[in-house]
């Protein structure tokens, strides 16, 4: 009985102590296995900002470019009389030109029913001219006003692409479409190269970019007769009923949302008939457009981690029940110790591989995305240099066209000099030192009042860094209206000033403060030209917290279709040669970087147009700084 009984109690012990280690190992599994998740989203939520940014960079690259075409003459005229062929002929030229400096796939040109009058590829084999587009998605976007913008695969050229439509209007009417087709398939090229497996669905889930090619034009799920319909119209994908399922079946939902599925490994790699792979899902939404950017991260890694993680609980809990045990069963426990620490030596090996592995991949992608930001910094650093050269070039403009004044205001003094030198010299060969003294005095007023004109010049005309600090608004608009002083008396401009207060001030930098006044005075002179009695008032107050600086002429006011249209690059009202209408577009900008904005309208003093420039004010705590 008492061998029995003893030798129940061992089993009951084995068994227990089983028991436990299995918990153990369960329980730490499981732990492991969520924080390796955890470290693997957080790993992968860096990449995917960057293949996010990457995408979206390649689409905006080329979103301005039906804009620019829809304003071109020729492209207007075309729409306007589809049959002149000197006409089609240039724009088939400026539309291939346009195309090969930009880098596009094609450039085209349609009337209001579809109809492709000319493309960049009108020379080709494959050419859209005389396709008719009216049933894209993209076409039928922009003739409602709006841009267009569309995936999928070219009814001509068989040839995958993003398209940009935009449409071309002659008053309120659109004459026709611009569009642009991008291709997109240099991104699949660069993430099958970064090793990971990326793919970017639309909205009716069909995969149209991936890292891995057999994933293309596959669908994450089975799509409806209706959503097949729909995309056989289109043509968005050539033959919609060809769009076969990737076969994702759902595993597991994770508490933050994400997700693990599983995928027969066929579409990845021939590793075995009829085995799936688990993987993570991470998914992002791509900005704009309804499309899902889905970045598959493979779990053999983690798991194996957490199967070492737990084996060496389990481990350890078996060391701590075999110490218990020790001094009952010493050879025994000895042997097996010395087996366990064997055993234990060769996972911490697998185990510190694994981790030197994990870190220089960690390292790698470090470096990678720190190259990034230094390459975005760098053109961070030449956007502000080509603004601060974009600037001065105005200056150097607005100086240009106020040459013949400055010229004015110099050859008065200039002549006065020649006078008053010639009879200071009369006067002293007769002996008259008292008029020879008065002649060298008003000469040296004259010189002064030269001094004056010459340092406002240099003082408008440098190149210095923004530098925002408080500034007098009064003493800036006088330094303006001094530099227009000859435009406003050649055209008999009474112009009025008024501040409230007197020396109220304004945080931001005086000399671009000056451009923006310079620019906005001289062309109020230049709209009341025409006028019976030419009157311009330039105003301050402040209110609630920020200065409104503006300025009223009595001319004809802007017609309303043209206010959209002020602060557009190159958008000028005037005279062909009259300026490249670049000084409003200059100033917005001037006014944005100042922290502010200027805003146009219609002057109830005046009557004619009103432009005012809202910067902050500056406050108690500003002012003792």
């Amino acid at each position: 009985m008492p061998v029995i009984a003893r030798t129940l109690r061992g089993w009951l012990s084995v068994a227990l102590a089983a028991a436990v280690v299995a918990v153990v190992f369960w329980a730490t599994y499981l732990t492991a296995e969520r924080m390796g998740l955890r470290a693997l989203r957080e790993a992968t939520s860096h990449r995917m900002d960057i293949y996010s940014a990457s995408l979206q960079a390649e689409m905006n690259r080329f979103e301005y470019l039906p804009h620019v075409v829809a304003l071109n003459d020729q492209v207007v005229r075309l729409l306007r009389n589809p049959g002149d062929a000197v006409t089609r002929d240039a724009v088939n030229a400026y539309l291939q030109t346009i195309n090969a400096n930009a880098g596009a796939s094609a450039m085209y040109v349609m009337n209001a029913q579809g109809l492709t009058l000319a493309a960049s590829n009108w020379s080709l084999p494959g050419s859209f001219v005389n396709m008719n587009f009216a049933y894209r998605p993209y076409f039928q976007e922009a003739t409602k006003g709006l841009t267009g913008r569309f995936y999928g695969i070219g009814a001509v050229s068989r040839e995958p692409g993003y398209y940009f439509a935009h449409a071309v209007k002659t008053g309120d009417v659109v004459a026709g479409v611009v569009a642009v087709k991008l291709s997109l398939e240099k991104l699949d090229q660069a993430w099958s190269h970064d090793g990971e497996r990326i793919a970017v669905a639309d909205g009716n889930g069909v995969v149209f970019l991936s890292s891995e090619p057999n994933w293309k034009y596959r669908t994450l799920k089975s799509l409806s007769p209706e959503t097949q319909r729909r995309l056989q119209l289109t043509r968005q994908y050539t033959e919609a009923g060809l769009l076969s399922p990737l076969g994702i079946k759902p595993h597991r939902l994770l508490d933050d949302g994400s997700a693990i599925v599983e995928i027969a490994a066929e579409p990845i790699s021939q590793r075995g008939a009829g085995r799936t792979v688990q993987y993570l899902v991470h998914e992002s939404r791509v900005l704009g457009t309804d499309w899902r950017l889905l970045m598959l991260s493979e779990l053999t890694a983690v798991r194996a981690s957490a199967v070492v993680s737990a084996a060496l609980a389990a481990l350890s809990c078996l060391l701590l029940a075999l110490l218990a045990v020790y001094f009952s069963q010493r050879r025994r426990i000895i042997a097996q110790t010395v087996a366990a620490r064997a055993a234990l030596e060769r996972v911490n090996d697998e185990l510190e591989q694994k981790v030197a592995q994990r870190t220089e991949a960690l390292s790698d992608a470090n470096g990678k995305l720190q190259a990034e930001i230094g390459e975005r910094k760098r053109a961070e650093e030449a956007l502000r240099t080509a603004l601060q050269d974009l600037v001065h070039t105005a200056k150097m403009a607005a100086l240009g066209q106020m040459s013949a004044g400055i010229t004015h205001e110099l050859n008065q003094p200039l002549a006065a000099l020649l006078t008053l030198s010639r009879n200071a010299i009369v006067f002293m060969k007769r002996g008259d030192l008292g008029l020879a003294e008065e002649n060298l005095d008003m000469i040296a007023r004259v010189t002064g009042h030269m001094g004056q004109i010459t340092s406002q010049l240099k003082k408008f005309a440098r190149k210095a860094p923004m530098e925002l600090r408080p500034v007098t608004v009064a003493t800036v608009a006088t330094d303006a209206l001094f530099l227009l002083n000859q435009n406003a008396k050649r055209n008999d401009v009474h112009v009025q000033q008024r501040f409230h207060p007197p020396q109220l001030q304004a945080l931001c930098d005086a000399n671009r403060l000056e451009q923006v006044l310079l620019n906005l005075l001289a062309n109020a002179f230049d709209a009341v030209q025409d006028v019976a009695a030419p009157a311009v008032l330039l105003e301050a107050e402040v209110l609630d917290g920020w200065v409104n600086i503006a300025v009223h002429d009595n001319g004809l006011g802007i017609a309303h279709d043209v206010l959209p249209h002020m602060f557009e690059p190159f958008y000028s009202t005037k005279a062909q040669g009259a300026g490249l209408g670049l000084g409003l577009a200059i100033s917005a900008d001037i006014a944005r970087d100042l922290g502010g904005v200027i805003r146009v309208g219609r002057s109830t003093v005046l009557g004619g147009a009103l432009f005012t420039v809202q910067l902050k004010a500056v406050t108690l705590e500003m002012s003792h700084v």
